[in-house]
């Protein structure tokens, strides 16, 4: 299971028309692009993809949507998680995951459990999923680190759980859970900036935002480091220092689909609470892709 989800995920945004409605020809053109763009698989409903502000049943629609348009080119990956064990084992019985390969779930945000409750809400889910999982470690959102103490034995007891996608940004943390991890365990990034240092230190690849709009510069990036060519592979990270931070200094997705927009990818509108960017910062957004699309050819 672990070689299918070596690379570049994207944690795929959810394109919105003016009336906030799901535009479902421009996440028909998204999944073609990042196929194209030469990335390993895709994640349906992630943080990304707004999943917060989505009811059951479009969250089903766009699932069962990216499977049919994706059509078994790529392994696709479910966002499933919550604050709530017994709902999340609940969705987990009520979606139809026909096509998916595994489940990203998040862990437990606002009620910030104790470790010992981080260990036994991932034991509950893990047991009932129907697909092999993925934990998100993102405590900038969730409100509560899942320690690397807390993932080993995750991954020592939870066998189906065969990977935590990190996000903490603490490389103390992540080089204890990647030195002392079980066979079979991966560790993935869960943040575009530091994906290189991430995988000098054996990290096997990254789940993504900013590959929404630029799939080939991180994915070739990310297959340079997993060949150990990591001169080659700075070159690419460069490029994109600059415009990662723009993704998140006004909300996510709001950064990257204002950057999406430039593209000719989608419109950049968005789900309250999140807003659009402001036009400041859509103008920095605008010269940075300009400089960006002069550095690399697509």
């Amino acid at each position: 299971m672990r070689y299918n989800f070596r690379g570049t995920g994207v944690a795929m945004i959810t394109p919105f028309d003016a009336q906030g409605e799901i535009d479902f020809n421009a996440l028909e053109k998204l999944v073609h692009f990042l196929t194209e763009g030469g990335i390993e698989y895709l994640v349906v409903l992630g943080t990304t993809g707004e999943t917060a502000t989505l009811d059951h049943n479009e969250k089903q629609k766009i699932f069962s949507f990216v499977a049919g348009a994706n059509n078994g080119k790529l392994p696709l990956v479910a966002g499933i998680g919550g604050n709530d064990t017994r709902s999340v084992i609940s969705d987990f019985k009520s979606y139809d995951l026909d096509g998916y390969s595994a489940i990203l779930s998040v862990s437990p945000y606002y009620n910030k459990p104790s470790q010992e409750g981080l260990f036994q809400h991932y034991r509950a889910i893990s047991e009932a999923s129907p697909l092999p999982m993925m934990l998100y470690n993102v405590p900038g959102r969730t409100g509560m680190n899942v320690s690397a103490e807390t993932t080993l034995r995750i991954a020592e007891e939870c066998r189906n759980i065969f990977a935590t996608k990190e996000a903490s940004g603490n490389f103390d943390q992540i080089m204890q859970i990647i030195k002392y991890k079980p066979a079979g365990f991966e560790v993935i990034s869960g943040d575009d900036g530091i994906t290189l240092p991430m995988m000098s230190c054996g990290a096997i690849g990254v789940i993504s935002v900013v590959a929404n709009a630029y799939p080939r510069i991180f994915s070739d990036m990310v297959r340079l480091c997993l060949a150990g060519d990591y001169t080659t592979a700075q070159k690419l990270h460069y490029q994109l220092t600059d415009i990662i931070p723009t993704l998140f200094s006004e909300g996510s997705p709001a950064g990257v689909k204002a950057y999406m927009q430039e593209l000719g990818l989608c419109e950049a509108h968005v789900r309250l609470p999140v807003v659009p960017v402001s036009s400041g910062l859509l103008k920095k957004i605008r010269s940075l892709a300009e400089i960006v699309k002069k550095q690399y050819v697509f």
